[in-house]
């Protein structure tokens, strides 16, 4: 049943079709629509330690009162989860709990969860099946949404992983409440994005309505549904990412390289900041290129410095190497293919297209231009 409060949102691939539920309180109510989807499986609940502390006693509860037995595992919270190490452990212990093929992992956290829990369940008995429960902004409009999950190594991130679809996501709007606020700021990065890649009604929507989605009730709701239905829409079209979900990388490219050259410290940039200064460099690399107006430009950045996001490399606490090291990260990053840049760029708000080829001289031009001028 979905109430008033609530929306659906599906995920249209054939047989491996899901819903995506978005609303108030839907941790309590998760046994039973886990339960109605997947009858008589077990479950493995991975989460982390501040997730466990708040929210894992509800999850457990429920699923007991549907009748699904669950072993919780429990990681350290933070990007430098999604390592080898980790993921082996989670591994060995969802192994140790005989869990079969046919019983499911539950992913309770933000996007580091998702990604490590979804990757587990891709590999265990050559597959498990995964529920997502996002407890993250950035994740509920994003991660959790699509089957893309992996870890990091010290090359980069995300590039050990599998495509690995969920049967269900609940998005539980009231968890967000518990956020700290730069969590919620970080995730609010990639909620824009859907308004910057390809419905710029939906950005206009959002500078104009922006303090009610961070005040929650049913513009949040709204702002997460349709970002989910963005992200929905495309991943139906290109599930593999071979053509337009590339699109969703829209400012990923310079802030995976940000992420890369703090070494993933979250003190330093979560990957929300990341992609926040990736996206307005991304348009400013576009008006270099005379492929946007500099008012497109300068319109993105007056909005994520709104809502108090930041919009260049000089705002990342400590030092950064300079634009040929960071043009090294850029070229191991996993959108590069056969050694040619492949950057999002955009014609303008709303306007945003997949440029392949993009040569490496134009790229590091720009770097030294911007990190020069950040250092002055």
């Amino acid at each position: 049943m979905i109430s008033a409060q609530q929306r659906q949102v599906r995920v249209d691939l054939g047989t491996r079709s899901y819903d995506i539920l978005i609303g108030p309180d839907l941790l309590a109510t998760a046994g039973t629509r886990i339960a109605e989807r997947l009858p008589k499986a077990r479950a493995a609940i991975v989460t982390d330690e501040n997730v466990a502390a708040a929210h894992a006693a509800t999850l457990s509860a429920s699923l007991e009162q549907a009748g699904i037995e669950a072993a919780t595992i429990t990681v350290a919270p933070g990007e430098k989860s999604k390592n080898f190490a980790t993921l082996e452990r989670v591994v060995d212990e969802v192994i140790a709990a005989k869990l079969e093929r046919g019983d499911v992992v539950v992913a309770l956290g933000g996007g580091v969860v998702g990604d490590l829990a979804g990757f587990v369940s891709g590999i265990v008995r050559r597959g498990m099946k995964f529920v997502q429960m996002p407890t993250s902004l950035l994740a509920q409009v994003d991660s959790s949404v699509g089957g893309k999950t992996g870890i990091n190594t010290q090359r980069g991130k995300n590039l050990v992983g599998v495509f690995q679809q969920p049967s269900l996501v609940l998005a539980d709007t009231t968890v967000l409440d518990t956020l700290p606020e730069r969590e919620f700021r970080a995730g609010y990065a990639e909620v824009a994005k859907y308004g910057l890649i390809d419905r710029p009604d939906f950005f206009a929507w959002l500078e104009a309505n922006w303090r009610d989605v961070f005040a929650g009730g049913d513009a949040r709701t709204h702002a997460i549904a349709e970002s989910c239905r963005a992200k929905a829409e495309v991943v139906a079209r290109d599930e593999f990412e071979k053509g337009d979900r590339a699109l969703l990388n829209l400012g990923h490219t310079f802030g995976h390289a940000f992420e890369a050259a703090t070494q993933y410290d979250g003190s330093r940039l979560v990957h929300g900041e990341g992609v926040a200064i990736g996206m307005a460099l991304a348009h400013r690399f576009s008006s270099r290129l005379n492929l946007c107006s500099m008012d497109d430009a300068l319109r993105v950045e007056a909005h994520l410095r709104a809502v108090g996001l930041p919009i260049s490399p000089l705002e990342i606490p400590g030092e950064l190497p300079g634009a040929e090291r960071m043009l090294d990260f850029i070229a191991q990053d996993k959108k590069v293919s056969r050694g040619a840049l492949t950057f999002i760029l955009t014609k303008g708000i709303g306007q945003s297209f997949v440029a392949r080829d993009v040569p490496p001289s134009e790229v590091l031009s720009f770097l030294q231009t911007t990190l020069h001028a950040e250092a002055a």
